[in-house]
């Protein structure tokens, strides 16, 4: 499960504390991925949004420090939004850190 803050969001959705949000995304490879997620406000943290993907970390072997960016496609105003969805691990090559794409 992914957690974080509403901010990163909010140019997408419209916050609706306990409402459902609905992405469609495409990896690299050209896989059609369905994300559903969960608007939540918490007064300690603030509002936030929640992603469970077990089968996306699953068939992409995610790690901890995985870095998974959504791009937006825009395609209209609907529930549903599509976006392009890119998964980066920092590895070390030739003694340097370096970011490379995972397929």
């Amino acid at each position: 499960m992914i957690l974080f803050s509403y901010t990163m969001v909010a140019d997408f959705f419209e916050f609706q504390a306990d409402h459902l949000l609905f992405m469609n995304a495409t990896d690299s490879m050209g896989k059609e991925w369905i994300f559903i997620g969960k608007f939540h406000a918490s007064d300690t943290v603030g509002n936030y949004v929640s992603i469970s993907l077990p089968w996306f970390a699953v068939d992409k072997g995610l790690k901890v420090n995985d870095e998974i960016t959504f791009t937006e496609i825009p395609q209209g105003n609907g529930l549903w939004k599509n976006f392009k969805v890119v998964i980066k691990r920092k590895i070390r090559l030739f003694g340097q850190d370096i970011w490379g794409e995972l397929m």
